[in-house]
């Protein structure tokens, strides 16, 4: 009775170690693929809560087939993202963050629009990519997932998402250097 007692615990303890390991890349992922608003990633960081809720409800019946348990999270984050972007075409509107009770006098509104600018530019100028280079850059970069990861996640060869990720960063130099 003693060894079974002790196997949810070893089982929760698993869980919550796989959670705490996931959290920081679902959270970028998210970020990197939902982007800011005007209540700064708190969308996006409500998706991730999805999408870590929904990762913890199908670990139970989570079976290795060959692919990684990275492929399997990042699967159930696109869903969950792409309802998310449904969902804001359907209801434009945005909820308005709590106001804070102090201002943040680090960064003030020339620096907040600056900010917001040069990250729709960069939203923009990846956006003229095709769609693969668009997730090999968000994986590789904004996820810091190695090349291994994202080939595995895509379906592809470490190599393959090597050579993708040099030709997509050439062609957004080569298109910011004609903008100036």
């Amino acid at each position: 009775m003693g060894h079974n007692a002790s196997q949810p615990e070893t089982t929760n303890t698993a869980a919550a170690a796989a959670m705490a390991t996931i959290q920081p890349k679902v959270i970028r992922y998210c970020r990197a693929r939902i982007g800011p608003s005007r209540q700064g990633y708190a969308s996006a960081d409500d998706v991730a809560q999805d999408v870590l809720l929904a990762v913890f409800t199908a670990l139970p019946s989570y079976r290795d087939e060959g692919k990684s348990f990275l492929s399997f999270m990042f699967g159930i984050a696109a869903h969950k993202i792409a309802d998310f972007h449904r969902k804001q075409r359907r209801e434009p509107s945005t909820a308005v963050a709590d106001v804070p009770e102090r201002a943040d006098p680090g960064n003030g509104p020339e620096q907040a629009l600056l900010q917001a600018e040069m990250r729709q530019m960069v939203r923009e100028l990846i956006g003229t990519l095709p769609e693969k280079h668009q997730d090999i850059l968000v994986h590789r970069i904004m996820g810091e997932m190695t090349s291994e990861e994202t080939a595995e996640l895509l379906s592809s060869t470490p190599g393959a998402v090597r050579v993708a990720q040099h030709r997509a960063l050439n062609s957004l130099r080569r298109r910011v250097t004609r903008q100036r």
